[in-house]
């Protein structure tokens, strides 16, 4: 079944309660009852007081599994819909969409990593997705640069953490490495000696898990604590 990238950069603004992660993470509810989202990955792109951005500048990318390409225009249609309907008031949001078997894939995946370490323009953008769907739905349209960076970065399959994936949020504070693996979860160790963590052991996981998109899936970091406990090497981090 293919996969389609859906990337979506709402920009915010001063006055959201929501996001782009939030509005990311719902378009799972207008989904074709064909289609199965396969998670939601966070993209840091490049923070620089010349990039105007609310807290963070991130854009996030749906990965949507459907059974042909044929649902490629109804998934578009559905999240034009979504962004339009669901945008934080005053900003520019943007939209990307494409199957990750396109010819447009490489120059959107380099676009990426430009969007993460330099400045990018709205043409630079434009040319990265000509062959797919980039769309800007108010504003300035900026989002369509972070919308086309995310879907990039989240195709080369190195760069990002899923915030959703599966039953990602109803993760208990503790749970074994055998159950994190049955979630479809890749659990790795990050310590110095890169110990391999037994399927029993318990990882303490304070009820929030975010993998990390490592080789086009979900990867937990993870460091030994003893008497066979881990925890992920990241946590939530406190809101100022």
């Amino acid at each position: 079944m293919p996969l389609i990238y859906v990337g979506f950069d709402d920009t915010d603004s001063l006055t959201s309660a929501e996001g782009t992660g939030k509005m990311t993470r719902r378009f799972e509810d207008v989904l074709p009852p064909e289609c199965r989202l396969i998670g939601v990955v966070r993209q840091q792109l490049l923070v620089d007081p010349r990039i105007l951005y609310t807290s963070h500048n991130s854009a996030a990318c749906a990965i949507v599994e459907a059974p042909s390409r044929d649902c490629l225009a109804e998934i578009v249609s559905r999240a034009v819909a979504h962004v339009e309907a669901h945008h934080a008031p005053e900003s520019d949001p943007g939209l990307c969409v494409v199957c990750a078997d396109d010819p447009v894939i490489p120059r959107l995946t380099a676009f990426g990593a430009r969007c993460a370490t330099e400045l990018a323009t709205q043409e630079e953008a434009k040319r990265a997705a000509r062959g797919g769907h980039l769309s800007g739905h108010g504003g300035t349209e900026d989002g369509i640069i972070g919308a086309a960076g995310g879907v990039g970065l989240t195709a080369g399959g190195w760069c990002g953490r899923f915030i959703e994936f599966g039953r990602l949020r109803a993760i208990p504070e503790a749970v074994s490495v055998k159950e994190l693996e049955n979630l479809g979860i890749t659990v790795v160790s990050s310590d110095r000696e890169a110990k391999y963590p037994p399927p029993a052991d318990r990882v303490l996981t304070g009820a929030w898990v975010r993998p990390f998109l490592w080789a086009g899936r979900p990867v937990l970091p993870l460091l030994p604590l003893g008497d066979h406990q881990w925890k992920p090497t990241i946590g939530k981090a406190r809101k100022t």
